[in-house]
């Protein structure tokens, strides 16, 4: 998935002195949270799509710290246009990994200094080492590891080991599959090449962001036995091509009932039953239930496309403000932001912190595939999941365990929209 998401109103989506003027992060070291001091109020610019830009966050935040947050949404595409164009146009960025290789080359972000992150050393092994529960995942594609350090504050390069400075720090992220109408199906459904099989011909539908929905594709040309990519992350030319000359066969077959590239599109189209299998995000599965319909975010045998997103500092932020967001990045990683995501769907960066502020049973049941001990509600009080019920794709382990590739950004980026256009425009 893209971070192309809801907002998370109406969807499964501290306490701090205020100081003497002047004090700011280094004075305070890492006891608490940094704190800046309010007598004039700071304001931060945060830029990024809707996932985590929920009204709620900013409120709690600013109740705490006295910190306004100002969000400005726009889509992924966007996002890193600006950080490539417009570096001073905002505070605070929350962008996709995978943008990385586009934004940091410009020099555009400062590295975060970790020493700084009260909570960097408990931020999940999936970014740091690309481990869960001691086990690799798969990394292919724009793996978090591959880009989350650099060489220093000022760097244009990603590091090759682990250094003091981070890219971005880890917000939410999560690993996607195909949501299916089990209802309307009837029987089970274990692979992605499911997507394309003739049987649901007119009832099919994929995601129409290229770099996302060529990914999904991917996963359909292996799992059919047409070919094996070396990388799916970065394809070759001639990958490309045999990718989407199998879409555009299955689209001229009437195969896709739609391209979606909304959210909502998505959700309304499984609901009205128009489609029974697509390309979908936890929470338009999520979505899709509130309103009694039986949808699933369905574990194939495959594995998982997974995404994740984080927070980046503009390389020209400085004084109060560069504190200000210092003290943003810290308060989201202490848990509060975490349980809050983490009772959408997704995942967050420190799961200690998330774990404190969640009640032990939501814990099991979003994060230890444990069948819910009562029911299981969205953060705005709407009814998610029935006790009894178990989390689609089981524990965290089992989910972000089974990942098969990651959101990228390809060497052939440029000739793969093009050719992503073709495929829409067959």
């Amino acid at each position: 998935m893209t971070t192309d998401h809801p907002t998370t109103a109406g969807l499964p989506r501290r306490r701090l002195l205020k100081a003497a003027a002047g004090v700011g992060v280094a004075a305070t070291g890492l006891t608490g949270f940094p704190f800046v001091q309010a007598q004039e109020k700071i304001t931060l610019r945060y830029l990024g799509t809707a996932v985590n830009q929920d009204k709620k966050i900013a409120e709690k935040f600013e109740a705490d710290t006295g910190i306004k947050i100002q969000y400005i949404p726009v889509n992924t595409d966007v996002v890193t246009q600006r950080a490539v164009t417009s570096p001073n146009s905002f505070d605070l960025i929350d962008t996709e990994y995978f943008s990385l290789k586009k934004i940091v080359p410009t020099g555009n972000l400062k590295g975060i200094d970790t020493r700084k992150i009260k909570n960097a050393d408990k931020i999940t092994s999936l970014f740091t080492t690309g481990m869960v529960a001691g086990k690799a995942v798969g990394d292919q594609g724009t793996a978090p590891k591959k880009v989350i350090y650099l060489e220093g504050e000022k760097s244009k390069v990603f590091a090759k080991a682990p250094t003091q400075f981070m890219s971005l720090i880890p917000t939410t992220y999560n690993a996607d599959t195909l949501g299916i109408r089990p209802d309307l199906i009837k029987r089970p459904i274990e692979s992605w090449k499911e997507l394309l099989n003739p049987e649901f011909k007119g009832k099919a539908a994929i995601l129409n962001i290229p770099s996302i929905g060529i990914m999904d594709a991917a996963m359909v040309v292996e799992a059919m036995g047409l070919y094996k990519y070396p990388d799916k992350g970065n394809m070759t030319k001639a990958e490309i091509d045999l990718t989407i000359k199998t879409l555009i066969e299955a689209k001229k077959a009437g195969q896709f009932r739609s391209l979606w590239k909304d959210f909502n599109e998505s959700v309304n189209l499984m609901a009205s039953g128009e489609v029974v299998i697509q390309s979908m995000w936890s929470p338009a599965v999520t979505a899709v239930r509130t309103k009694g319909i039986d949808c699933v975010f369905q574990p194939l045998k495959e594995g998982y496309r997974a995404w994740a997103a984080g927070f980046g500092l503009p390389a020209t932020l400085s004084g109060r403000k560069l504190d200000g967001a210092y003290e943003f990045i810290n308060w989201f990683l202490d848990g509060w932001a975490g349980a809050y995501l983490n009772r959408q769907g997704y995942y967050s960066a420190v799961l200690e912190t998330a774990k404190a502020k969640m009640e032990p049973y939501e814990w099991a049941y979003w994060m230890e595939g444990k069948a819910a001990e009562k029911d299981i509600k969205a953060p705005n009080g709407e009814l998610l999941a029935k006790a009894g019920s178990k989390r689609d794709g089981g524990s965290y382990e089992q989910r972000m365990g089974g990942i098969a590739c990651w959101n990228a950004l390809m060497d052939e980026n440029t000739y793969m929209v093009q050719k992503w256009n073709e495929f829409v425009a067959a």
